[in-house]
């Protein structure tokens, strides 16, 4: 596979500047264009077909999401990472509704995009090994509509697959969240790995958590599928 054309969307130059440094060191990614506005990003879409786009939600035109709706409205099929400072749960909802798998926050470090990067090309290409094969099985189905978010995520440095896959089972059918003293004690392992593999599902789009506020001391962060 050649290397994927991708797209930057950011309209702060120094932030724009230092993403294409970050993607240009990845083998199997170029950069085909910058897009400061909504509009920009769009025609970039249009002109360019880029697979891959880099998209920030505060854009002086209109949000990303609106580009990343108006793009799929158009009947783009780019594989999106959002990379912004937004962190409110609307916003995360609404990106994932539209079809965004990663999820970036600003400020972060170059392996924290490159390991994005690589799960993105992993999907394309299993989905090019699956082209011309015909009718899909349902396991494949199956495999296909949660997005291999829990290999994917496995595939990550110190990550088991076996444990992820036990966490991930954990919250599935649960009707109330589960926080991760709970789910630690339901699995036999220890409340610090269990948030960590919790927090693994989140960043892939498996799971999602929110905090309960107790009447002494901090907030307890809980979990539940989004499977």
């Amino acid at each position: 596979m050649t290397r994927l054309r991708t797209l930057i969307v950011e309209d702060d130059f120094a932030v724009a500047h230092v993403t294409r440094g970050f993607v240009e060191r990845h083998p199997r990614f170029e950069v085909v264009g910058v897009a400061s506005t909504g509009a920009d990003a769009l025609r970039a879409v249009h002109e360019l077909e880029p697979q891959v786009m880099l998209l920030d939600v505060y854009l002086p035109d209109m949000s990303g999401i609106e580009v990343l709706r108006r793009a799929r409205a158009a009947g783009a099929h780019v594989e999106v990472i959002a990379v912004t400072a937004a962190r409110d749960l609307e916003t995360v909802r609404r990106a994932r509704a539209h079809g965004v798998h990663h999820y970036v926050v600003k400020p972060f470090p170059m392996q924290t995009l490159h390991e994005r990067l690589d799960d993105i090309w992993r999907v394309i290409a299993r989905d090019a090994e699956l082209t011309g094969t015909g009718e899909l099985d349902q396991v494949t189905v199956d495999a296909l509509m949660r997005h291999d978010a829990v290999t994917i995520a496995a595939q990550r440095k110190g990550v088991s697959p076996a444990t992820l896959q036990r966490v991930a089972s954990a919250l599935d059918g649960q009707k109330a969240p589960m926080s991760a003293t709970e789910v630690a004690d339901a699995l036999g392992m220890s409340r610090v790995s269990a948030r960590r593999y919790l927090e693994r599902l989140v960043e892939s789009g498996i799971a999602e958590s929110s905090p309960t506020y107790g009447s002494v001391g901090r907030p307890e962060l809980r979990y539940r599928s989004l499977a």
